[in-house]
């Protein structure tokens, strides 16, 4: 049994060539849409990763950033200072100062883990991406730098008024409902308190409050 094969197209010559033609004359009376580049700065969204920015009041040398890096690109010095006492007779306590906190983004997969297990936010992202060098040696910045692309790190973005409120705040809400609620049953009760007949002493018929001692020596 011969296999039946589906009849073929004829095809015009030249067809091909004219269709091409014809998406030229098309797109060439529509406008452009490419960014000229550096002249005009491309509109980056709010989660773009391009460099890691330090908020160095945050950080505390836990190094958690730098044992969790994939590619050990973070690099951490540090030292210990000795904090006197808060109150006489108290103990001293030493805490870690930053020294040095550098990336080395030629070796940086950009995975962004440094950031999210930093317990104090002190690493963010930021959408800055012009920092080529010439060196490669020269893509080791420092915390100067990193300090500088800090505050380019745009605001987060607003919350969605349908999500589900925070543990966190709706527990510090029902505290605070709780205290206003006690403030006000204290007040209430001072209130009635401080009212006359309150001590339980009966006040005449007619009378609105205790005598004027100056009404007693008028009448004496």
């Amino acid at each position: 049994m011969t296999g039946s094969h589906p009849p073929s197209r004829s095809r015009i010559p030249g067809s091909g060539l004219a269709k091409g033609l014809a998406v030229t004359l098309r797109t060439m009376t529509k406008r452009a849409h490419t960014a000229q580049y550096p002249d005009v700065q491309p509109e980056l969204p709010p989660r773009s990763r391009g460099v890691i920015g330090l908020f160095e009041e945050n950080c505390t040398v836990c190094m958690l950033c730098a044992r969790e890096c994939p590619d050990w690109c973070i690099y951490i010095d540090s030292h210990k200072e000795t904090v006197p006492a808060a109150a006489p007779g108290g103990r001293e306590r030493s805490r870690n100062v930053l020294d040095r906190f550098a990336i080395d983004f030629s070796l940086c997969m950009y995975c962004g883990i440094c950031i999210e297990v930093c317990p104090f936010d002190a690493l963010f992202w930021s959408p800055e991406f012009e920092y080529a060098e010439t060196d490669i040696r020269e893509l080791t910045h420092e915390r100067d730098k990193l300090r500088e692309w800090m505050w380019t790190v745009p605001a987060p973005p607003a919350l969605d008024t349908a999500a589900e409120e925070p543990k966190e705040l709706a527990a510090a809400r029902k505290a605070a409902e709780k205290l206003a609620a006690a403030r006000a049953q204290a007040d209430e009760a001072g209130q009635a308190a401080g009212a006359p007949g309150a001590t339980g002493q009966a006040i005449p018929p007619g009378a609105t409050g205790p005598a004027d001692p100056a009404d007693e020596e008028g009448r004496s």
